[in-house]
């Protein structure tokens, strides 16, 4: 009996120890601000992608600017994800890298809310190349006070749709609206019933896309507008949204 322990031991120890040892899957890279009103959205996401990465078995490096963004970072990484992170002040290097990034397909990209803030902010000017990028689109008003809302999945067969109902309840958000849709340039994979607003707001755009991919450059990528409230990542179908948005982004060939 004790000898049957002690292979079964050995045998665990071994198991543990190669599984410790496994390289890590892809190498992420995540840019988040430190503080504002997104604060807690931000601090959510990195516990939320703290615990997907130990159990996925891949590493993250967080930044709070864009002064480490360069050309020999972005080589290594497989995913950048965009997390409430606005398109001014960014370096000189750090736009040049990311647009050879997205142009020459080197990895996959995510963003979310802020990544869409596009205009004339604090003084900076149109970052004309991430409109186009976003579909042609400038920010035009939000939502303050927030609201609830019903969002549609649009693309079911589409792997970052994966999982996910026909329509979700988003409890609280403050959608942006555009100066246009930008469904004309980009694949639509979901969009907000504005009718359903919770309490109604006049801030109005009619086609209201809220997640989307742009078919038109070689890096993967998708853009998911909410952002904003922590309690997201207690909906099952946003969760789901982001989780399959990572490996699809990251990996090539994933949830074919």
């Amino acid at each position: 009996m004790n000898r049957l322990l002690l292979v079964f031991t050995f045998y665990t120890l071994i198991s543990a120890t190669s599984s410790a040892q496994q390289p890590s899957r892809f190498f992420v890279v995540a840019l988040a601000q430190e503080g504002g009103h997104h604060v807690d959205y931000v601090k959510a996401a990195k516990s939320w992608l703290n615990s997907l990465a130990a159990d996925s078995n891949f590493t993250i490096r967080y930044l709070t600017s864009t002064r480490a963004i360069n050309t020999a970072l972005l080589d290594q990484c497989r995913l950048f994800i965009q997390l409430d992170y606005p398109l001014y002040g960014w370096t000189d290097t750090a736009v040049a890298a990311f647009r050879n990034y997205i142009e020459t397909g080197k990895g996959g990209w995510i963003g979310f809310h802020h990544a869409a803030l596009l205009g004339e902010f604090d003084g900076y000017p149109m970052w004309n190349w991430f409109s186009d990028f976003m579909g042609g689109i400038r920010y035009k008003n939000y939502i303050p006070g927030f609201v609830s809302a019903t969002v549609t999945n649009e693309a079911p067969r589409h792997p970052c749709m994966k999982g996910i109902p026909g329509s979700f309840f988003i409890a609280k958000e403050e959608f942006y609206t555009f100066d246009k849709s930008p469904r004309p340039n980009v694949h639509v994979l979901a969009s907000v019933r504005e009718r359903s607003y919770q309490p109604a707001s006049a801030v109005r755009m009619g086609d209201h896309p809220v997640v989307w991919t742009n078919d038109h450059f070689p890096a993967r990528n998708i853009y998911i507008f909410m952002g904003h409230d922590p309690g997201l990542f207690i909906n099952p179908a946003y969760s789901t949204l982001f989780r399959n948005a990572i490996f699809w982004a990251a990996e090539k060939d994933a949830l074919r």
